[in-house]
Protein backbone atom coordinates (compact mmCIF):
# COMPACT_ATOMS: atom_id res chain seq x y z
CA UNK A 1 0.00 0.00 0.00
CA UNK A 2 2.79 2.44 0.88
CA UNK A 3 4.32 1.78 -2.55
CA UNK A 4 1.13 2.94 -4.28
CA UNK A 5 1.10 6.06 -2.12
CA UNK A 6 4.68 6.81 -3.16
CA UNK A 7 3.87 6.46 -6.86
CA UNK A 8 0.88 8.79 -6.51
CA UNK A 9 3.03 11.37 -4.71
CA UNK A 10 5.63 11.24 -7.50
CA UNK A 11 3.11 11.83 -10.27
CA UNK A 12 1.18 14.52 -8.39
CA UNK A 13 4.30 16.47 -7.41
CA UNK A 14 6.04 16.26 -10.81
CA UNK A 15 3.12 16.90 -13.14
CA UNK A 16 1.21 19.02 -10.64
CA UNK A 17 4.22 21.28 -10.22
CA UNK A 18 4.69 21.45 -13.99
CA UNK A 19 1.09 22.47 -14.55
CA UNK A 20 1.11 24.90 -11.62
CA UNK A 21 4.09 26.64 -13.24
CA UNK A 22 2.02 27.14 -16.39
CA UNK A 23 3.13 24.08 -18.34
CA UNK A 24 0.74 22.50 -20.81
CA UNK A 25 0.21 18.76 -20.92
CA UNK A 26 -0.74 18.73 -24.60
CA UNK A 27 2.78 18.32 -26.00
CA UNK A 28 3.67 15.66 -23.40
CA UNK A 29 0.49 13.66 -23.97
CA UNK A 30 0.90 13.83 -27.75
CA UNK A 31 4.51 12.64 -27.69
CA UNK A 32 4.26 10.25 -24.74
CA UNK A 33 3.02 7.12 -26.60
CA UNK A 34 5.78 7.31 -29.21
CA UNK A 35 8.56 8.20 -26.78
CA UNK A 36 7.43 5.54 -24.31
CA UNK A 37 7.35 2.95 -27.09
CA UNK A 38 10.96 3.73 -28.02
CA UNK A 39 12.36 4.06 -24.50
CA UNK A 40 10.26 1.37 -22.81
CA UNK A 41 10.64 -1.04 -25.72
CA UNK A 42 14.41 -0.61 -25.81
CA UNK A 43 14.62 -1.05 -22.02
CA UNK A 44 12.54 -4.24 -22.15
CA UNK A 45 14.63 -5.58 -25.04
CA UNK A 46 17.87 -4.89 -23.17
CA UNK A 47 16.42 -6.54 -20.07
CA UNK A 48 15.53 -9.66 -22.07
CA UNK A 49 19.02 -9.79 -23.61
CA UNK A 50 20.66 -9.49 -20.21
CA UNK A 51 18.70 -12.26 -18.47
CA UNK A 52 17.57 -15.81 -19.10
CA UNK A 53 13.95 -16.93 -18.86
CA UNK A 54 14.23 -18.02 -15.23
CA UNK A 55 15.79 -14.70 -14.19
CA UNK A 56 13.13 -12.74 -16.09
CA UNK A 57 10.33 -14.59 -14.28
CA UNK A 58 12.11 -14.15 -10.95
CA UNK A 59 12.51 -10.40 -11.50
CA UNK A 60 8.90 -9.89 -12.61
CA UNK A 61 7.72 -11.80 -9.54
CA UNK A 62 9.95 -9.72 -7.29
CA UNK A 63 8.30 -6.47 -8.44
CA UNK A 64 5.29 -7.43 -6.31
CA UNK A 65 7.48 -7.05 -3.21
CA UNK A 66 7.34 -3.28 -3.74
CA UNK A 67 3.65 -3.35 -2.85
CA UNK A 68 3.45 -6.42 -0.60
CA UNK A 69 6.48 -5.70 1.56
CA UNK A 70 8.38 -8.39 3.49
CA UNK A 71 6.95 -11.89 3.49
CA UNK A 72 7.73 -12.60 7.14
CA UNK A 73 5.86 -10.65 9.81
CA UNK A 74 6.36 -10.42 13.58
CA UNK A 75 3.98 -13.34 14.21
CA UNK A 76 5.98 -15.49 11.80
CA UNK A 77 9.19 -14.89 13.76
CA UNK A 78 7.38 -15.87 16.95
CA UNK A 79 6.01 -19.01 15.27
CA UNK A 80 9.48 -19.87 13.98
CA UNK A 81 10.94 -19.69 17.48
CA UNK A 82 8.15 -21.91 18.78
CA UNK A 83 8.71 -24.42 15.97
CA UNK A 84 12.44 -24.56 16.60
CA UNK A 85 11.81 -24.93 20.33
CA UNK A 86 9.60 -27.96 19.72
CA UNK A 87 12.12 -29.58 17.40
CA UNK A 88 15.12 -28.94 19.65
CA UNK A 89 13.29 -30.21 22.72
CA UNK A 90 12.22 -33.35 20.84
CA UNK A 91 15.79 -33.88 19.61
CA UNK A 92 17.02 -33.82 23.21
CA UNK A 93 14.27 -36.06 24.61
CA UNK A 94 13.73 -38.50 21.76
CA UNK A 95 16.29 -38.30 18.92
CA UNK A 96 14.67 -41.21 17.08
CA UNK A 97 11.27 -39.51 17.28
CA UNK A 98 12.71 -36.42 15.59
CA UNK A 99 13.61 -38.38 12.48
CA UNK A 100 10.05 -38.72 11.20
CA UNK A 101 9.59 -34.95 11.38
CA UNK A 102 12.77 -33.95 9.56
CA UNK A 103 12.54 -36.69 6.94
CA UNK A 104 8.90 -36.00 6.05
CA UNK A 105 8.11 -32.43 7.16
CA UNK A 106 5.02 -32.32 4.91
CA UNK A 107 3.47 -35.03 7.09
CA UNK A 108 4.88 -33.77 10.38
CA UNK A 109 2.41 -32.82 13.09
CA UNK A 110 4.92 -30.28 14.43
CA UNK A 111 5.45 -28.53 11.10
CA UNK A 112 1.72 -28.80 10.49
CA UNK A 113 1.04 -26.36 13.31
CA UNK A 114 2.93 -23.70 11.35
CA UNK A 115 1.56 -23.92 7.78
CA UNK A 116 3.16 -20.72 6.48
CA UNK A 117 6.63 -21.89 7.49
CA UNK A 118 5.99 -25.41 6.21
CA UNK A 119 4.99 -23.94 2.83
CA UNK A 120 8.40 -22.24 2.50
CA UNK A 121 10.72 -24.79 0.96
CA UNK A 122 13.97 -23.04 1.85
CA UNK A 123 13.05 -22.59 5.52
CA UNK A 124 12.00 -26.24 5.88
CA UNK A 125 15.09 -27.58 4.12
CA UNK A 126 17.35 -25.34 6.18
CA UNK A 127 15.81 -26.59 9.43
CA UNK A 128 15.75 -30.25 8.45
CA UNK A 129 19.23 -30.34 6.91
CA UNK A 130 20.77 -28.67 9.96
CA UNK A 131 19.03 -30.95 12.43
CA UNK A 132 20.07 -33.90 10.32
CA UNK A 133 23.67 -32.68 10.48
CA UNK A 134 23.38 -32.40 14.26
CA UNK A 135 22.21 -36.02 14.45
CA UNK A 136 25.38 -37.03 12.58
CA UNK A 137 27.43 -35.94 15.62
CA UNK A 138 29.64 -33.33 13.98
CA UNK A 139 32.79 -32.96 16.06
CA UNK A 140 33.10 -29.28 15.21
CA UNK A 141 29.92 -27.13 15.13
CA UNK A 142 31.91 -24.57 13.17
CA UNK A 143 31.71 -26.94 10.19
CA UNK A 144 27.93 -26.79 10.15
CA UNK A 145 27.96 -23.06 10.82
CA UNK A 146 30.27 -22.47 7.86
CA UNK A 147 28.13 -24.59 5.56
CA UNK A 148 25.02 -22.69 6.62
CA UNK A 149 26.73 -19.34 6.11
CA UNK A 150 27.81 -20.21 2.56
CA UNK A 151 24.38 -21.60 1.74
CA UNK A 152 22.63 -18.48 2.94
CA UNK A 153 25.07 -16.20 1.13
CA UNK A 154 24.38 -18.08 -2.10
CA UNK A 155 20.61 -17.86 -1.58
CA UNK A 156 20.78 -14.14 -0.84
CA UNK A 157 22.98 -13.51 -3.86
CA UNK A 158 20.46 -15.31 -6.07
CA UNK A 159 17.49 -13.50 -4.54
CA UNK A 160 19.15 -10.11 -5.04
CA UNK A 161 19.54 -10.69 -8.78
CA UNK A 162 16.09 -9.21 -9.39
CA UNK A 163 17.11 -5.99 -7.66
CA UNK A 164 20.34 -5.83 -9.66
CA UNK A 165 18.44 -6.45 -12.90
CA UNK A 166 16.00 -3.63 -12.17
CA UNK A 167 18.83 -1.29 -11.20
CA UNK A 168 20.60 -2.07 -14.48
CA UNK A 169 17.46 -1.08 -16.37
CA UNK A 170 17.21 2.10 -14.30
CA UNK A 171 20.84 2.96 -15.08
CA UNK A 172 20.21 2.59 -18.82
CA UNK A 173 16.95 4.53 -19.06
CA UNK A 174 18.46 8.07 -19.10
CA UNK A 175 20.69 7.08 -22.02
CA UNK A 176 17.75 5.54 -23.85
CA UNK A 177 15.88 8.79 -23.24
CA UNK A 178 18.71 10.64 -24.97
CA UNK A 179 18.44 8.22 -27.91
CA UNK A 180 14.74 9.01 -28.22
CA UNK A 181 15.47 12.74 -27.93
CA UNK A 182 18.12 12.55 -30.67
CA UNK A 183 15.64 10.81 -32.96
CA UNK A 184 13.19 13.62 -32.17
CA UNK A 185 15.83 16.20 -33.13
CA UNK A 186 16.48 14.36 -36.38
CA UNK A 187 12.76 14.48 -37.08
CA UNK A 188 12.74 18.21 -36.28
CA UNK A 189 15.67 18.90 -38.61
CA UNK A 190 13.67 17.28 -41.39
CA UNK A 191 11.02 19.95 -40.86
CA UNK A 192 13.36 22.92 -40.54
CA UNK A 193 11.40 24.84 -43.15
CA UNK A 194 8.28 24.87 -40.97
CA UNK A 195 7.17 27.96 -39.02
CA UNK A 196 8.39 28.48 -35.41
CA UNK A 197 5.17 27.26 -33.78
CA UNK A 198 5.51 23.91 -35.56
CA UNK A 199 9.24 23.64 -34.78
CA UNK A 200 8.55 24.48 -31.13
CA UNK A 201 6.16 21.55 -30.81
CA UNK A 202 8.61 19.20 -32.54
CA UNK A 203 11.48 20.25 -30.26
CA UNK A 204 9.23 19.96 -27.21
CA UNK A 205 8.23 16.46 -28.27
CA UNK A 206 11.91 15.51 -28.64
CA UNK A 207 12.67 16.75 -25.14
CA UNK A 208 9.88 14.55 -23.79
CA UNK A 209 12.19 11.61 -24.54
CA UNK A 210 14.93 12.97 -22.30
CA UNK A 211 12.41 13.76 -19.59
CA UNK A 212 10.78 10.33 -19.77
CA UNK A 213 14.08 8.43 -19.56
CA UNK A 214 15.22 10.35 -16.48
CA UNK A 215 11.77 10.27 -14.88
CA UNK A 216 11.39 6.50 -15.28
CA UNK A 217 14.95 5.86 -14.06
CA UNK A 218 14.94 7.96 -10.90
CA UNK A 219 11.22 8.20 -10.21
CA UNK A 220 10.09 4.61 -10.69
CA UNK A 221 12.48 1.84 -11.75
CA UNK A 222 15.37 2.91 -9.48
CA UNK A 223 13.17 3.15 -6.37
CA UNK A 224 11.58 -0.18 -7.31
CA UNK A 225 15.04 -1.79 -7.37
CA UNK A 226 15.94 -0.25 -4.01
CA UNK A 227 12.68 -1.41 -2.41
CA UNK A 228 13.05 -4.96 -3.74
CA UNK A 229 16.57 -5.10 -2.29
CA UNK A 230 15.37 -3.84 1.09
CA UNK A 231 12.55 -6.39 1.26
CA UNK A 232 14.79 -9.29 0.22
CA UNK A 233 17.43 -8.37 2.80
CA UNK A 234 14.79 -8.06 5.52
CA UNK A 235 13.30 -11.45 4.68
CA UNK A 236 16.81 -12.91 4.83
CA UNK A 237 16.79 -12.25 8.60
CA UNK A 238 14.19 -15.02 8.92
CA UNK A 239 16.64 -17.61 7.60
CA UNK A 240 19.52 -16.14 9.58
CA UNK A 241 17.42 -16.66 12.68
CA UNK A 242 17.16 -20.37 11.87
CA UNK A 243 20.94 -20.52 11.62
CA UNK A 244 21.50 -18.71 14.92
CA UNK A 245 19.13 -20.97 16.87
CA UNK A 246 20.29 -24.26 15.39
CA UNK A 247 23.98 -23.37 15.69
CA UNK A 248 23.36 -22.60 19.37
CA UNK A 249 21.78 -26.05 19.58
CA UNK A 250 24.94 -27.59 18.13
CA UNK A 251 26.86 -26.09 21.04
CA UNK A 252 24.51 -28.00 23.37
CA UNK A 253 22.94 -24.96 24.97
CA UNK A 254 19.58 -25.57 26.62
CA UNK A 255 16.50 -25.22 24.43
CA UNK A 256 15.46 -22.04 26.23
CA UNK A 257 18.88 -20.48 25.72
CA UNK A 258 18.83 -21.38 22.02
CA UNK A 259 15.47 -19.69 21.60
CA UNK A 260 16.61 -16.62 23.52
CA UNK A 261 19.62 -16.37 21.21
CA UNK A 262 17.16 -16.38 18.31
CA UNK A 263 14.92 -13.79 19.94
CA UNK A 264 17.84 -11.45 20.55
CA UNK A 265 18.91 -11.79 16.90
CA UNK A 266 15.43 -11.01 15.57
CA UNK A 267 15.13 -7.54 13.96
CA UNK A 268 13.82 -5.12 16.57
CA UNK A 269 10.57 -4.33 14.78
CA UNK A 270 9.74 -8.06 14.55
CA UNK A 271 11.23 -9.18 17.87
CA UNK A 272 8.67 -10.73 20.23
CA UNK A 273 8.74 -9.52 23.80
CA UNK A 274 10.28 -11.85 26.39
CA UNK A 275 6.98 -12.34 28.22
CA UNK A 276 5.02 -12.81 24.99
CA UNK A 277 7.44 -15.45 23.76
CA UNK A 278 7.41 -17.23 27.11
CA UNK A 279 3.62 -17.40 26.94
CA UNK A 280 3.78 -18.75 23.38
CA UNK A 281 6.34 -21.40 24.41
CA UNK A 282 4.19 -22.36 27.39
CA UNK A 283 1.24 -22.90 25.06
CA UNK A 284 3.50 -24.92 22.79
CA UNK A 285 4.57 -27.17 25.67
CA UNK A 286 0.96 -27.61 26.79
CA UNK A 287 -0.16 -28.53 23.26
CA UNK A 288 2.63 -31.09 22.79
Amino acid sequence: MIGIVGIIVIFVMVFGGYMAAGGKMGIILHSLPYEFTMIGGAAIGAFIISNNVSEIKHTLGAVGKVFKGPKWKATDYRDLLCLLFELIRLARQNPMGLEEHIEAPADSSIFGRYPKIRADREAVELICDTLRSASMNYDDPHQVEEVLEKRMEANLHHALHSSHALQTVADGLPALGIVAAVLGVIKTMGSIDQPPEILGKLIGGALVGTFLGVFLAYGLVGPFAAKVKTVIEEDAHFYQLIREVLVANLYNHSANICIEVGRQNTPSHNRPGFADLEEALKQTRDAA
